[in-house]
Formats: C-alpha cells, sequence, structure tokens
C-alpha cells in the first residue's frame, strides 16, 4: 500500500521503514501512527523479511517527538485515547517476531525515544539526542517512556531524565545503556544493515523464541521466567533448523536455515 509519511522498503531478507515526514522533523501524529500499524501488517506478514530497520527520512531527526501541533487541541478523552494509539503501535514493535533495530540519526525526542526504546537494538548516530521532554508541556510520557525508560537504564536515571526533561547526546545514552552503538552519521545505516546480515543468517525461528522469551520474562519473576525459555526451548527442538544447524555443527558446514 502507499503511505503518506512513511516508505517501506524491502531488499531480500530486510524490510526498511523510514518515518518520512522531514518537514515536521518525523514527527508522530494519529495518521502516521495508523500507517505505521498497516506497515507492521505488511512485514509481519512477509515470510521473506528476518529483520526489520527502522529509521528517519533526512540526516536531522530519527522522530522528533509527537505532533504538538496535533496534541495542541486534544481533550483528556482525546488525549487518552491518542496515548493508546501510540502504545499500541510501539507495543506491536515489541511483540514482532522479527527482531528491529532503531537507525537513530537525529533528534529522538519524546515519541521518538519512545519508538527506538520500543526496538530490540538502538543503533545511534554521533550526532543523535535523546530526551522525554513531555513534562516541559505540561504532559507525561505517553507512548511507553514511563515503562521502557526505567527498563532500559534503571529507575533513578529514568526519573531524572523524565522529571529534568533533559536532553542527551549519543555517547551519554550509549554510557547509561540506553542504546548499544554510536557510529558516524554517515556509517549508520551499514552498520545498521551489517547487524541484520548477521542476525538474518541465524535461525529465524530460534530468534524469534529468544525474543518472544526475553520480552515476557523481564514481565515476570524469575522462576517464571526460566520456565517461559524452557518452553521456547523445547518447541525449537521441533524444528528443522535446529536439527540442520547441530547437523552443520556436527559435519563443520555453514547451516541453512529454512525458518521450518
Amino acid at each position: 500500500m502507499a503511505f503518506e509519511n512513511l516508505i517501506l522498503e524491502k531488499e531480500d531478507y530486510l524490510a526498511i521503514l523510514y518515518i518520512n515526514r522531514p518537514k515536521a522533523l518525523n514527527a508522530l501524529n494519529a495518521e502516521t501512527l495508523y500507517e505505521m500499524e498497516e506497515a507492521i501488517k505488511d512485514i509481519k506478514a512477509d515470510s521473506n523479511i528476518k529483520v526489520v530497520i527502522v529509521t528517519g527520512v533526512g540526516d536531522k531527526s530519527f522522530v522528533a517527538g509527537a505532533d504538538i501541533t496535533f496534541m495542541l487541541p486534544l481533550s483528556p478523552h482525546e488525549g487518552r485515547f491518542f496515548s493508546d494509539v501510540g502504545e499500541r503501535v510501539m507495543r506491536q514493535f515489541e511483540l514482532m517476531e522479527k527482531p528491529v533495530i532503531a537507525a537513530i540519526n537525529g533528534f529522538a525526542l519524546g515519541g521518538g525515544c519512545e519508538l527506538a526504546m520500543a526496538c530490540d537494538i538502538r543503533l545511534a548516530a554521533e550526532n543523535a539526542v535523546f530526551a522525554q521532554p513531555e513534562v516541559g508541556l505540561g504532559v507525561i510520557p505517553g507512548f511507553g517512556g514511563t515503562q521502557r525508560l526505567p527498563r532500559l537504564v534503571g529507575e533513578g536515571r529514568a526519573k531524572e531524565l523524565t522529571y529534568t526533561a533533559d536532553v542527551i547526546n549519543a555517547q551519554e545514552a550509549y554510557r547509561i545503556g540506553l542504546v548499544n552503538h554510536v557510529y558516524p552519521a554517515d556509517q549508520l545505516m551499514d552498520e545498521a544493515k551489517k547487524m541484520a546480515k548477521k542476525i538474518a543468517n541465524k535461525a529465524p525461528l530460534a530468534v524469534g523464541y529468544a525474543k518472544f522469551a526475553i520480552g515476557k520474562g523481564m514481565q515476570v519473576d524469575i522462576d517464571t521466567a526460566m520456565s517461559i525459555e524452557s518452553d521456547m526451548f523445547g518447541m525449537c527442538c521441533a524444528t528443522e533448523d535446529k536439527f540442520e544447524g547441530m547437523g552443520a555443527f556436527v559435519e563443520k558446514r555453514k547451516p541453512t536455515f529454512k525458518g521450518k
């Protein structure tokens, strides 16, 4: 389908989803969120796609937040609905069995930081900056930021960043564990594709089961989490890829995974 606010490109095993509102620094409005849901459906339905990269169009902004001009007139009921939509879309990235890499190419503020946190792996350009600035606008993070940020950087740091609305650079984001790696801006997409290829060469069902086990396990106690892990390990043992991977190891050859 054609999108007004997104570009969805596919390269063999890879889907690249660009947020395409450069005049608004790729800020998220309701229309963009609804289009993201449609893009996610497309990606999930395409069995050829093994890894997803999310990034922004241009060299200034990943996503500069939710669209303030859109939010300004919202009533309490409308605000709750908009937050629900945003949270639902972010959760869909989080729950998608295909790994999602955020290639953060500039501003990742508010909803942009929240989108990045909903991805599995975050790679940042050296010029990227991060913030949850919402309290300076009279609101709080509404797309999952109050929940994912403390899970990633710890409760104390999350409260400081949220309460002060401080902006941090890519190196500080790396230091506190908000991003996985920092690269020169002109190398960011190459590095994201390099990581995507490395992931795509592994058994896709096993990668998806690992994502499920990690995601669910982080929400429960350790004993329940280990039971989830055992369940996923058992499911791996029912796949052709398990026999191929272990057989290739024994035979000292590279495996050829089929996602079966």
